[in-house]
């Protein structure tokens, strides 16, 4: 992937996957190969990311997600709280039921970004711990399942946790890597 060639949806991809690879480097492993690119690919991919996000003259979030991954397929007025915001969603072919997320106020400030279910598709079934399997829901499918739910810092930048409590009183942490399930601790 050369400076020339435009950084675009397939790159995203790859930025995705190399937050995720610290918890599972095997799923990461597979959908690489899905996707037909070789780790120094991912590697140069995340590194222009980086570029992007640290450029002394960086576009806002909102203007980097849309030159780089387009239009959105839709953009929804939401009410957060006492605060209104658009919701800006965009495909992401990996993940065919998911969209990514953008929560930006008026001014255009970008305040969350993560993977959300797609409008209609359907979520799995939360019943019990054991429907928890990595990449399968996201934090706001966990929260809604097992209340009550304790959103909690994650341990980067991109990275949630939160804690929540089993049907038989058990409390237990679950770590999402921009909004999807990476793993359950105690």
């Amino acid at each position: 992937m050369s400076h020339d060639v435009p950084f675009g949806p397939l790159d995203f991809q790859l930025v995705l996957l190399r937050r995720m690879a610290d918890f599972q480097p095997g799923r990461v492993e597979d959908a690489r190969h899905r996707l037909g690119v070789s780790v120094a690919q991912m590697r140069e991919a995340n590194r222009r990311w980086q570029a992007k996000v640290r450029a002394p003259r960086s576009r806002g979030a909102l203007s980097r997600y849309r030159s780089v991954l387009g239009e959105p397929e839709s953009v929804r007025r939401r009410r957060i709280g006492d605060m209104e915001c658009d919701a800006l969603l965009w495909p992401v072919p990996l993940w065919p039921d998911l969209r990514f997320e953008v929560l930006a106020t008026d001014g255009g400030a970008v305040w969350n970004e993560w993977l959300v279910r797609a409008p209609g598709a359907a979520g799995p079934e939360l019943r019990t711990v054991d429907d928890l399997v990595p990449w399968s829901c996201t934090v706001e499918e966990v929260a809604k399942a097992f209340p009550p739910a304790r959103p909690m810092e994650g341990s980067a930048p991109t990275r949630w946790r939160l804690a929540f409590t089993l049907s038989g009183g058990e409390v237990r942490i679950a770590e999402f890597t921009w909004g999807l399930l990476q793993r359950l601790t105690d």
